[in-house]
């Protein structure tokens, strides 16, 4: 059913395909379809989640034998553009969808979570893999991931509204804006800086991952740690 969803969107478009017209072209019923899916917004979840593992995946390969950074990251975020390479053409189509912060196609939705904790782990991997990971403040490292996978998102809706040729773009943005990332991280080293980067972490964990859905294996939320207060809170000396 997920690939014949997929190819009716190409065709049709994600409005105009509804769950009866994909339970036909699969040969199913639709009492079938809507058991296995509760609507065609979870189809999309479900692409979401293998194509999560499909950019895993591929990025790991690519990963073998780099330790910079900078590089790492680069890797990371042109593995994503190559894997959805073959969607872009109706990618705009989603996003008008998963733009409303109501709805299940949302990146930060509770149903995005599978896809959503796959591509945070492997933020994970890419900066634990790399020789700044052992060397930045703990309090970033803790929340880096995190923002790493909001950078992606940056990347992902420059993408879709991207025209040029094979998103050349895209790439050419990931390529320019990898190494300043790389720097900014590595600044968080300096003792001189950690008080702005303890400002920065309290404001993303108090006004950005509150909005975001479930961040943990499980169901569960996030840990009280990464949600309650900043005057709740001791600081690290």
């Amino acid at each position: 059913m997920l690939e014949t969803a997929m190819r009716l969107f190409q065709e049709r478009g994600y409005d105009k395909t509804t769950m009866r017209a994909i339970a036909a072209e699969a040969g199913v019923s639709v009492g079938n379809a809507y058991y296995y899916y509760e609507g065609k917004e979870f189809l999309i979840q479900g692409f979401y989640d293998r194509m999560t593992r499909e950019h895993a995946q591929d990025t790991r390969a690519r990963l073998v034998g780099t330790t910079d950074f900078a590089q790492r990251l680069q890797i990371a975020l042109e593995s994503w553009v190559d894997c959805a390479a073959q969607y872009h053409e109706f990618a705009a189509q989603f996003f008008r969808t998963a733009a409303d912060p109501d709805s299940a196609l949302s990146p930060f939705s509770n149903e995005s979570h599978p896809a959503r904790e796959t591509a945070v782990q492997l933020f994970r991997e890419v900066l634990d893999g790399s020789d700044l990971g052992p060397k930045i403040d703990p309090e970033l490292d803790e929340l880096l991931p995190d923002l790493l996978w909001l950078h992606l998102m940056v990347v992902v809706l420059y993408w879709v509204f991207d025209r040029t040729e094979d998103t050349e773009r895209t790439r050419a943005f990931v390529r320019r804006c990898s190494p300043l990332v790389a720097k900014i991280v590595a600044l968080s080293r300096y003792r001189i800086f950690r008080p702005l980067v303890r400002d920065a972490v309290d404001l993303v964990r108090d006004f950005v991952l509150p909005t975001i859905g479930r961040t943990t294996t499980g169901g569960s939320t996030r840990s009280r740690k990464a949600t309650e207060p900043t005057g709740k809170r001791g600081r690290r000396g």
